[in-house]
């Protein structure tokens, strides 16, 4: 089971972040204004499960074709033949460097986008936790029993996004769990329930990756050329996500890697080398004593 967020519908409300940390019980996270953004939350921690990524591009977003008109007013129709064009009356942003279109409005658009822990089928965090504490469920998700944790840190440099992070009060780490009582009770997560436009939507992954297959294409016929799928694959460094997603952009510009790869991936060859590096070393001590002796 996972998430497919399709980011092309997100309205950045953060109604996800809010029933996250109800259902939950997340601390609050500092509700800290940046006045570079309406983001707050500024990325994924120990007390932001879910965060909501609000990107300013001076780019357009494209006309909106909505075949109606503002306070009564006639739409134009294009010159195609198409829906009419509607001015919704958009205030202008007059900054430097902003270039106005014709209809004097500047080019601008937001990209919006909730983050989570992506449930990867290959966790590092996994591998190099000492206690157990990191499992995977029968849903295939990746949970943190807290209880267990010893707070050794291992897990938070192992994850190739950085959503594992320790709580400075009581030193475990804590991310998201998916939701993993709701799931035993026949219940989809707190954060996809509420979501209002289906942006976050939850299911079995392979159903989930057909149904991001079509929308891709959608898009793409629509004219939006740079919707991409990313983390769907299960050949890519991390055996696929349990949380993929569709963007409008390159990954980067969302604060996603562009190529993850699971941090314990040469641990094997690592052992092979220290282990071959060590049957030297025992061999030249022992050749060392042996030609010593009288």
């Amino acid at each position: 089971m996972g998430f497919f967020t399709d980011t092309s519908v997100c309205i950045g409300c953060k109604a996800c972040e809010v029933a996250c940390k109800e259902w939950n019980a997340v601390p609050e996270d500092g509700l800290n204004f940046s006045a570079t953004s309406y983001d707050n939350s500024g990325g994924l921690g120990a007390d932001t499960w879910r965060h909501v990524a609000f990107v300013e591009q001076r780019r357009p977003l494209g006309r909106q074709h909505s075949g109606v008109a503002r306070d009564g007013a006639a739409g134009t129709a294009t010159a195609d033949g198409g829906p009419p064009t509607v001015d919704l009356g958009m205030p202008s942003f007059d900054r430097p460097g902003d270039t106005a279109g014709a209809d004097g409005r500047t080019e601008f658009r937001w990209l919006m986008a909730s983050d989570v822990c992506k449930h990867c089928t290959h966790a590092a965090c996994l591998d190099v936790c000492p206690t157990g504490a990191l499992f995977r469920t029968e849903y295939g998700t990746v949970v943190v029993q807290e209880d267990v944790c010893n707070g050794c840190g291992y897990c938070v440099p192992a994850c190739p996004y950085g959503v594992i992070d320790k709580r400075a009060d009581d030193g475990r780490v804590w991310k998201c769990t998916l939701c993993y009582d709701r799931l035993g009770a026949g219940q989809e997560p707190a954060c996809a329930k509420a979501c209002p436009t289906d942006s976050i939507q939850f299911g079995e992954l392979d159903e989930l990756r057909e149904r991001a297959g079509r929308r891709v294409t959608e898009l793409q016929l629509a004219g939006v050329d740079s919707a991409r799928l990313y983390g769907e694959d299960p050949g890519d460094g991390v055996g696929g996500a349990g949380a993929f997603f569709l963007l409008l952009d390159d990954p980067e510009v969302y604060g996603l890697p562009p190529d993850p790869v699971v941090t314990t991936r040469d641990l094997p060859a690592m052992w092979r080398h220290a282990g071959a590096a060590a049957a030297v070393l025992l061999a030249g001590l022992a050749a060392t004593f042996l030609g010593r002796r009288p």
